[in-house]
């Protein structure tokens, strides 16, 4: 379930674009919030709307990011307020007014004043292209977003200058090699969300996440992916 939040004010694109990922612009981003320290807190996208810009965030995150945007207001000239647009989305046509999603082409589009969805299997779909969801492998205070694709999905721009936690996440981009992240892997059998991966030896070597047809998304350390990983019963296939 989303919600949709508004900024308004004089300033509202000027204070999204000191605080997120992404640049806050005249077409729709998906972006996060993070901590200081680099580490996720919220993903949502962001489009503007005449003298607003609408958040769309998963709902049980929606109350968490309003009153940490409050908490940097300071004298910047916005407000923001829950509104009670709902969305639908699809991977069929689209319909008037709706918007293609920023991440991927195969997430389809999204019509904002609507509701509904077309039946589509979203976790196949993001399994198929390892694109993280809020809350299953996009953790608060937990995950950090490189590790987690959004370069590849868009959700992150080097080139914008300074938000909440940029320090840490080009550190990331740019004087280190990631060890560990995001991929799509092989599984035989099935598993809850969160199990650990294991080598044969025992080690850890990542965790199981979303599941579809066979494929799974995984967090995984690069230098442990090779024969024998398993997840409790189930055989994971790097």
């Amino acid at each position: 379930m989303r919600r949709i939040l508004a900024v308004l004010g004089a300033d509202r694109v000027e204070f999204l674009q000191g605080l997120v990922t992404n640049k806050v612009g005249p077409a729709p981003v998906w972006t996060a919030l993070l901590t200081p320290q680099g580490k996720y807190l919220a993903d949502f996208l962001v489009l503007p709307e005449g003298e607003r810009l609408l958040i769309d965030v998963d709902a049980r995150l929606a109350d968490d990011l309003m009153r940490r945007l409050s908490m940097y207001k300071l004298r910047s000239q916005v407000a923001i307020e829950p509104t009670d647009l709902a969305v639908a989305r699809g991977t069929g046509p689209a319909p008037a007014g709706a918007i293609a999603d920023p991440r991927h082409p195969a997430l389809g589009w999204r019509l904002y004043g609507a509701e509904g969805d077309d039946g589509t299997d979203w976790d196949a779909i993001r399994v198929a292209h390892c694109i993280p969801e809020t809350l299953v492998e996009l953790i608060p205070n937990e995950t950090f977003i490189l590790e987690a694709g959004f370069e590849r999905l868009h959700g992150v721009d080097f080139r914008k200058g300074c938000y909440v936690g940029q320090e840490v996440t080009a550190r990331m981009k740019h004087k280190t090699e990631l060890r560990k992240g995001l991929v799509t892997v092989g599984i035989e059998g099935a598993a809850a969300v969160g199990t650990p991966i294991l080598m044969p030896d025992g080690r850890e070597a990542g965790t199981l996440f979303t599941q579809s047809g066979g494929r799974a998304i995984a967090h995984m350390r690069f230098d442990r992916m090779g024969e024998g990983l398993t997840a409790g019963d189930a055989r994971i296939i790097p």
